[in-house]
């Protein structure tokens, strides 16, 4: 079988750019059975499985001109660096293989001798990475705001003084910010007080690092673009994989002078992939249009959560200051029981909350292979068995 025949008729991408074959139809009979027809609420894209990945990917490499890396440099990942770039409105951007180490080589280099760092108490970088930030590199991470994804001015000021008038006097050299808060089911880090605290930081001679690994979704949420986001912060990292759908990978940006020579470090750390286009040539084609995109997923998913409340069993509350995620109960069906029949018919649910049997549902562009009104149809049905 044709493979652009194959994606033309699979609803690989419906409706986005991805593309040009792609089609919001799953209807063709001559498409291998299951590809490119689930609807996944666990992701942020598109949750390819290896055999859907693989056949976007020769698709990709048979219409475009892919030029190898070398160790995570030239190629593909050059040009990947220079767009990246471009979309956060940095000078420079540089290919990292994980969020961990993206984020661990930010801080590192831009503390340089003040090696004091606020960080969120609910950040990935702080939960989320084994303390690499002190064991490797000696960084005293100060976790604020325990429980909530917005830092308050006043809990910044407050440790930089302290800090500063201490015996032994230390300067926070850096503060590092979460946004959205993965662990606070994708909360913004509320956009007045991050400009308050980024202008202070300014002030006080204090850098900062943004990690964005999801910040391509807040610009619908609180009308700031991303490049606005970018431009109070020294350095960003975005994930290639969550929105992207790449197989792994971020990026980290930054000035010029942050960014050049960094790839020794990364090498040090054994984050200089003998070749990465594999896990990323997917990616600078997803990222074009991804905002509108994802506008469109948020339309669908209000339609679906519209339709389910209006059946009683079903509860659907949205994330204060969310972005990504809405959150849904079912009365009168145990939670592994639902997931397993919705699975059964090609909709795949998060792993229920253990105190509460509360789906955490994210919204991605998988609603948009199916009609609301169809899927919702779904849902209902699979209460019954």
């Amino acid at each position: 079988m044709d493979r652009r025949q194959f994606l033309a008729g699979s609803g690989v991408m419906a409706a986005t750019p991805v593309l040009a074959q792609a089609v919001a139809t799953n209807t063709r009979t001559d498409i291998e059975p299951g590809l490119f027809k689930h609807v996944d609420f666990t992701s942020d894209g598109l949750a390819f499985n290896p055999l859907e990945y693989t056949t976007v990917l020769q698709e990709v490499a048979t219409t475009r001109d892919l030029e190898a890396d070398y160790y995570s440099n030239g190629g593909f990942i050059a040009g990947l660096e220079r767009k990246f770039a471009q979309l956060l409105g940095k000078e420079a951007a540089m290919f990292v293989p994980t969020g961990t180490l993206a984020n661990h080589l930010a801080i590192r280099k831009l503390a340089g001798n003040d090696r004091r760092v606020l960080v969120q108490a609910e950040s990935h970088f702080y939960n989320d990475s084994g303390d690499c930030a002190d064991t490797l590199s000696g960084l005293n991470l100060i976790p604020l705001a325990l429980g909530r994804s917005t830092i308050e001015l006043a809990d910044v000021k407050h440790w930089v003084e302290r800090s500063a008038g201490s015996r032994v006097a230390m300067k926070v050299g850096v503060i590092s910010i979460e946004s959205p808060v993965r662990r606070k089911d994708h909360e913004l880090f509320e956009p007045g007080e991050l400009e308050r605290v980024c202008m202070y930081a300014r002030e006080q001679g204090i850098r900062l690092h943004l990690d964005g690994a999801r910040m391509f979704n807040l610009p619908l949420h609180s009308g700031k673009s991303v490049r606005e986001y970018s431009a109070l912060f020294d350095t960003v990292f975005v994930s290639l994989w969550k929105h992207f759908n790449g197989a792994s990978g971020a990026i980290l940006a930054g000035d010029a002078k942050f960014i050049d020579g960094l790839f020794h470090t990364r090498r040090m750390f054994g984050g200089s992939l003998p070749q990465a286009w594999p896990g990323v040539a997917l990616v600078t084609q997803f990222a074009d249009g991804y905002e509108e995109v994802y506008a469109k997923s948020w339309r669908a998913a209000d339609q679906l959560i519209a339709l389910l409340q209006s059946d009683t069993r079903f509860k659907v509350q949205k994330v204060p200051n969310g972005t990504s995620r809405f959150l849904l109960a079912a009365a009168g069906v145990a939670p592994d029981d639902l997931t397993e029949r919705l699975l059964k018919r090609g909709v795949v649910l998060p792993h229920a909350r253990p105190d509460t049997g509360v789906f955490p549902m994210q919204v991605n562009p998988t609603s948009l292979r199916t009609p609301s009104a169809t899927l919702a149809r779904v849902f209902t049905d699979s209460m019954s068995g």
